[in-house]
């Protein structure tokens, strides 16, 4: 009775270890074969993709070639200035300043410029609108006030300031453009009207400063910058004049 118990525990352990082997077996079979198909897809798609590239390709060049072809006509049609500064520079005067800017100006003028204006203005006339951007900035210039110029009386600290000036009245290009032009049809257009028209608008925008006062303002803003500078370092009674009174 054992050695028949013990062949029919063998034979199932046999049998066990039968079926398991054959299990595996199958597993790896599984494996190879999801592996054979995944490389057999990658193979399909790539030779899919190369085909389509080599069928494609006699389209592409055209396409390039086109595209090269319209870049050099709008090249030709609108071309891109090339500016190219001049490497030496001359530094021709160096001079110390010591101007108290005190107030500034930001003013738009359209300026209007014309030539052969007329009966035969549609033929030889050239006429521009433009619209300019400029600043103004005015002050006094300290370098004018000299030790002659201060005087301590009775605890009084007299001053007496320059007149105030405009230091600068120019366009601002970023925002200063050229609005309309109307040229001609026989006409080539004058070359320096736009230039013509920028020197007027500098000039202009200096001229509505200064009649908005903005040299009486800039006096009255030194006057006051100046007053708490002197009350900072101890005078508290100051008198400004603006004619030398000694």
């Amino acid at each position: 009775m054992p050695e028949i118990y013990k062949q029919v525990c063998w034979d199932e352990k046999t049998f066990y270890n039968s079926v398991m082997k054959q299990n595996w077996l199958s597993i790896l079979v599984l494996i190879a074969v999801i592996v054979a198909a995944y490389f057999i897809v990658q193979t399909v798609r790539e030779s899919a993709q190369s085909a389509a590239d080599a069928a494609s390709g006699p389209f592409n060049q055209v396409r390039q070639a086109n595209e090269a072809m319209q870049t050099q006509v709008a090249d030709l049609l609108h071309p891109t200035p090339t500016i190219i500064p001049d490497p030496v520079t001359y530094i021709s005067e160096v001079r110390a300043l010591a101007r108290l800017e005190t107030i500034q100006y930001s003013i738009e003028k359209v300026i209007t410029a014309e030539i052969g204006q007329g009966t035969f203005d549609f033929l030889f006339g050239d006429r521009l609108l433009f619209v300019a951007h400029g600043i103004v900035i005015a002050g006094i210039d300290m370098e004018k006030i000299g030790p002659e110029h201060l005087r301590l009386e009775n605890g009084v600290l007299y001053v007496t300031l320059p007149p105030s000036e405009i230091f600068v009245a120019t366009l601002d290009n970023q925002k200063s453009y050229v609005y309309d032009r109307d040229t001609g049809f026989l006409s080539k257009g004058v070359q320096d009207l736009e230039t013509l028209a920028r020197q007027t608008a500098e000039d202009e925008i200096r001229r509505a400063a200064l009649e908005d006062g903005i040299l009486e303002q800039a006096q009255t803003n030194a006057e006051n910058y100046l007053f708490r500078f002197f009350q900072a370092l101890g005078y508290d009674n100051v008198i400004f004049a603006e004619i030398n009174p000694f």
